[in-house]
């Protein structure tokens, strides 16, 4: 059974009650359901969230060892991690796709966000559509497994 692995960095587990102005109402966890919700029967998704960054180093070195795509979203590591951004870049070298997901547009905030250390080792990138910025990570993803 193929996998996907949605990862997601500092912060995200205070979803729906952190700057809902910015990153809207939706828990984590509602974001997981509407993707599950889509979710192929075939295809697996490992849906994970931690505020340390060694343990996201972790998971993308399983997801390079098991090719296992990733639909990432670094949070306020993506401006600074570079550990993070070599950690996709292995997973890169495995012909694994990695997707930068934000739920803002980093853009339109502050100077100190316009900047992401980890695109450069995406495949993509999709921000500022809230939690369809994962649905659109996803459709990707699952377009890309079809051709193989």
């Amino acid at each position: 059974m193929t996998s996907i692995m949605v990862l997601n960095g500092p912060n995200l587990g205070r979803l729906g009650s952190r700057e809902p102005d910015i990153y809207g109402s939706q828990t984590l966890n509602d974001i997981e359901q509407g993707l599950r919700e889509i979710l192929p029967a075939d295809i697996t998704l490992e849906f994970r969230q931690s505020d340390d960054e060694a343990t996201l180093i972790g998971w993308l070195h399983e997801a390079a060892d098991s090719r296992t795509p990733v639909i990432f979203n670094p949070a306020a590591f993506t401006h600074y991690s570079y550990a993070l951004r070599d950690a996709c870049q292995i997973v890169a070298e495995t012909g694994t796709p990695v997707i930068e997901v934000h739920l803002s547009n980093p853009h339109a905030r502050e100077s100190f966000r316009h900047t992401s250390v980890i695109s450069g080792a995406a495949r993509g990138v999709i921000a500022g559509f809230g939690d369809q910025s994962y649905h659109l990570a996803l459709s990707h993803i699952l377009t890309l497994l079809e051709r193989h």
